[in-house]
C-alpha cells in the first residue's frame, strides 16, 4: 500500500514539473546539448617545425590566436629567441632533433645531428644537448629521420633520455617502418605521431587541401595531429591556417601536444 502511495505522488510531482516547462530535454542527436558535447570530443593538435633559423613565417606563425606545439631545431641562431617568443605566447615548445635520413646529405641535418654511426655515448650525449639547447623544450620530434626511427638501438637511447628528462616523443612518421610507436610503449614514454603533412607541397591549393583533410580525420577520429613549417612557405602556412580556424572551431578544438598526447604510449598497429 505504501509502495502505491509512493508511485502516486511521483507520478504527481512529474506532471507538475512537465507542466511548468521544466522537463529536461534528452541528450539526443542534433540538439543543442548534444551538439556541445560532440563539438568538445574533436580536438586537433598543429606542429610547426623548423623553427630556430630566422625562417621566414616565424612571427605570423607565433601570432596565430591558437595553441600550437613549435618545434625548435637546437644549436642554431634563433633557436633560444623562437623557443622564448613560443613560451611567452603559451605554445608548447619542443626540440626538433636532426635525426639521419634514408637519402639526403648528412650536412643537411645542421649541427648537433643524430647519424647511424655514433656510439651510444655519443647519441645519449647529443640528445641531453639538444634538450638543454631549448628553453621550455616539454617534448621532442624528429626532423628528418627516416633512417634513425627505423634504427632500435638509437631510439631507444633517445626515448630512455626523454623519459629521464620528462619530455613527451612526438614521431614526425617520416617513415611507415618507423619502430617509434613500439619503442615507446614498451618504455612507458608518452607518445603521439603525426598524421597529416600540411606542405609536403607549399602551395595554398595544396595546404588548404590537407586541412580538409585534417578536418575530415578529426570528425571520424575524434583527432588529429598534423605537421607543418616555417621557411620557404611558412608565410602561406599561416594564412591558411588562420582560414582554418573558423571551420575548425564549428565542431572542435585545438590543443597543444601536451593535452593531446597519450600519457601511455598505445600499442602500434600493425
Amino acid at each position: 500500500m505504501l509502495a502505491y502511495k509512493k508511485s502516486i505522488i511521483l507520478c504527481f510531482l512529474l506532471l507538475i514539473v512537465a507542466s511548468r516547462g521544466f522537463w529536461i530535454t534528452p541528450v539526443t542527436a542534433n540538439t543543442p546539448m548534444h551538439e556541445a558535447m560532440m563539438k568538445k570530443q574533436k580536438k586537433v593538435s598543429l606542429i610547426i617545425d623548423d623553427f630556430g633559423n630566422n625562417m621566414s613565417g616565424t612571427e605570423e606563425i607565433l601570432n596565430l590566436p591558437i595553441p600550437l606545439t613549435v618545434a625548435v631545431m637546437p644549436f642554431l641562431p634563433s633557436t633560444k629567441k623562437d623557443a622564448e617568443m613560443a613560451y611567452q605566447k603559451k605554445h608548447d615548445v619542443i626540440v626538433h632533433m636532426p635525426m639521419e635520413p634514408m637519402r639526403g646529405k648528412k650536412s643537411w641535418l645542421g649541427p648537433g645531428a643524430i647519424t647511424s654511426d655514433l656510439s651510444d655515448d655519443e647519441v645519449r650525449k647529443r640528445i641531453h644537448a639538444a634538450i638543454d639547447d631549448v628553453p621550455h623544450a616539454i617534448g621532442m620530434n624528429n626532423h628528418m629521420g627516416s633512417k634513425i626511427t627505423q634504427n632500435k638501438r638509437i631510439m631507444r637511447i633517445i626515448l630512455e633520455v626523454c623519459k629521464e628528462r620528462g619530455l613527451i616523443y612526438i614521431d614526425s612518421k617520416t617513415s611507415y617502418r618507423s619502430i617509434v610507436g613500439e619503442l615507446a610503449y614498451e618504455m612507458k614514454v608518452p607518445y603521439m605521431e603525426n598524421q597529416v603533412f600540411l606542405d609536403d607541397i607549399d602551395t595554398s591549393s595544396h595546404i588548404s587541401k590537407q586541412l580538409k583533410l585534417v578536418s575530415e580525420k578529426a570528425k571520424q577520429e575524434g583527432k588529429c595531429v598534423a605537421i607543418g613549417h616555417v621557411g620557404k612557405g611558412g608565410k602561406i602556412v599561416a594564412k591558411e591556417i588562420s582560414s582554418f580556424i573558423p571551420e575548425m572551431e564549428k565542431y572542435g578544438e585545438f590543443v597543444p601536444a601536451s593535452q593531446m598526447v597519450t600519457k601511455v604510449a598505445q600499442p602500434t598497429q600493425k
